[in-house]
């Protein structure tokens, strides 16, 4: 991709989050499901590592590699003309050089944005100290500004998600971590794992930044997060598990009943996925 290109795009997006629509993306883990996204008009694509990673056999939590994740987030570049971000987990890496190396590669793969995470394991002993986070931050920054495309990097704590420490101590904790991950270069702070209407609307105020949501079955709808002030609501690996359940709806359907009808009940005409796949990118 031309550099110039992606640089505007890169800027185009991170427009996105100032408004006045909420940034509504549900994420795609290859290029057919980005290409629907894109023509059901997103203005953007979000991967999904997760998704990506049970695609290719992998559980979650940075089990695949650096190499493979960007290989399924170059494709999904091709395949669509709106900016796309690649969720790129703890930035599979623990150091300052890793970080500035996946900044580079995320580049180079026609990303224009990316997600960082501050837990690098399975349990909360792997949260990342702050310090060090912002350390991370102003490496990616700086490595992908060096390059002409400053990546829109989408900071994330998982205090309440995994969740960590003392349930009266999460709030607290989550905004002083999104605040500083803000200070160090942020564009958006992600806190996933939050659906109450209450803490959302108190996070919004107190952290003063974009902030994404995790779409969750108790989270408010879009029109309510928006008129909120929630700049960004993500579906994580949503999309695809949803995607997941008809499969296996599917393969009940055969096996225990030998009926068809969950297999042709919405789905997309072959002959209009071969012409979405067909299209060129100019």
């Amino acid at each position: 991709m031309d550099m110039r290109v992606q640089a505007q795009k890169a800027e185009q997006f991170r427009k996105m989050h100032a408004g006045p629509r909420i940034l509504a993306l549900p994420n795609a883990w290859d290029a057919v499901s980005a290409r629907i996204l894109e023509e059901a008009g997103h203005p953007a694509i979000a991967t999904s590592s997760a998704a990506v990673a049970f695609s290719l056999g992998y559980p979650d939590g940075q089990r695949i590699s650096r190499a493979e994740m960007l290989e399924v987030v170059a494709r999904i570049a091709r395949a669509v003309r709106v900016p796309v971000t690649a969720d790129m987990e703890s930035g599979y890496g623990t150091t300052v050089k890793d970080m500035m190396e996946t900044a580079k590669a995320v580049v180079a793969a026609g990303a224009i944005g990316m997600n960082l995470e501050d837990v690098t394991g399975d349990d909360e002993s792997s949260l990342v100290e702050i310090s060090l986070q912002q350390e991370k931050i102003r490496a990616i920054r700086e490595a992908s500004s060096s390059l002409g495309v400053p990546l829109v990097l989408n900071a994330r704590t998982d205090v309440y998600l995994m969740p960590i420490g003392d349930a009266s101590t999460r709030f607290e904790r989550t905004v002083e971590r999104l605040r500083a991950y803000r200070q160090a270069g942020a564009d958006c702070v992600f806190a996933p794992g939050v659906s109450d209407r209450d803490t959302i609307a108190k996070l919004v105020k107190a952290i003063a930044a974009p902030l994404n949501i995790l779409a969750s079955a108790n989270c408010p709808p879009l029109a309510e997060l928006e008129k909120m002030g929630v700049a960004r609501v993500s579906a994580g690996s949503a999309v695809m598990r949803a995607t997941l359940g008809l499969v296996r709806r599917i393969a009940k359907d055969w096996m225990e009943r030998g009926t068809y009808d969950s297999l042709f009940d919405g789905a997309v005409p072959f002959a209009e996925l071969n012409r979405m796949m067909g299209r060129q990118i100019s």
